[in-house]
């Protein structure tokens, strides 16, 4: 199936980037916030939010609560961003967390962990788990219910997310796990998309392989679970999962055998693939309001909440 039409349009349109390797870590970042606050986002929910500072194993973590001020106590979904564990900030993913906030009526905590190189490996994780936990125990408080408490994450927030779930697996409860086009394995070459999607579709293969390399302190790191949560022995026990790929996404195939082994070890798991759509169109703030089928997308996202929060 080819590629949708306006999608291909709006990847065409935009100016070369340059390579990675010759831009600072910072320098990515401003260009990508700069890009952010270029966009518009349409019918944007209006929902209420907080910035709060949560304790983390390396100091304060900034994380922003998003309410849509049901009265009873709501689903709570924290959230973890995308960009390569090396961009991405709660701007970025503001639109998008407003959207499924207004979608969902749940309440959405979406948090600014430590981005690489500046911290490397399990940093981020680290923060991410620490996170949950506080979310945990203090749900109620942000008006939302401890027993209906999600992970959720887009790209390598998919990554920390699943993650989350593995290492609370047995520790705490948690409801369910959305992994919106996630990485969740090191091993490029062995997967047929990092060669099928490796240019033009946006996240690029050497794109994704710098990414891992500015995150990972070592390549011992590369079948640590808590980063390929693929490769982890066991996952059983694991939380009901929403695993969202797209056709065109060099992460489509570690996406898809992610959603495979949960399901081998009796995971419930809703896998969702869009054959003609790309990385994260969904939720990057370049699409997340450009094109019709992310705004479909959001809406299955919200369906999956509904349902699997009752």
């Amino acid at each position: 199936m080819p590629i949708d039409a306006k999608l291909r349009a709006l990847l065409d349109s935009l100016p070369p980037a340059p390579p990675l390797d010759q831009v600072t870590p910072d320098q990515l970042r401003a260009n990508v916030q700069k890009m952010a606050a270029g966009m518009k986002f349409p019918d944007l929910p209006q929902v209420r939010t907080q910035d709060v500072e949560i304790a983390g194993p390396a100091g304060a973590i900034p994380a922003r609560v998003y309410s849509a001020g049901a009265a009873e106590p709501a689903p709570v979904i924290v959230h973890f961003h995308g960009g390569g564990w090396v961009v991405g900030s709660l701007e970025t993913h503001d639109p998008f967390c407003r959207y499924l906030c207004g979608l969902t009526q749940a309440v959405i905590v979406s948090v600014d962990y430590r981005l690489a190189p500046e911290h490397k490996f399990p940093a981020a994780v680290e923060d991410a788990e620490a996170a949950t936990l506080w979310v945990l125990e203090h749900a109620a408080e942000l008006g939302g219910d401890a027993k209906r408490v999600f992970v959720s994450g887009d790209s390598a927030g998919g990554n920390l997310a699943a993650a989350v779930a593995l290492l609370l697996s047995g520790k705490a409860t948690l409801r369910g796990q959305l992994l919106l086009f996630p990485a969740t394995d090191g091993a490029p070459e062995e997967y047929a998309s990092y060669q099928s999607n490796a240019t033009g579709y946006g996240l690029e293969a050497e794109s994704m392989r710098w990414y891992i390399g500015q995150y990972l302190a070592g390549e011992e790191q590369r079948g640590d679970p808590r980063f390929a949560p693929v490769r982890a022995s066991d996952l059983s026990g694991l939380p009901p999962a929403l695993v969202m790929t797209g056709e065109y996404d060099v992460l489509r195939d570690e996406g898809i055998r992610y959603a495979e082994r949960l399901t081998e070890a009796g995971v419930a798991v809703t896998h969702i693939h869009y054959g003609r759509m790309h990385h994260n169109f969904a939720v990057w703030p370049l699409t997340v309001a450009a094109l019709p089928q992310s705004f479909e997308a959001r809406r299955e996202m919200a369906e999956w909440v509904r349902q699997t929060a009752q």
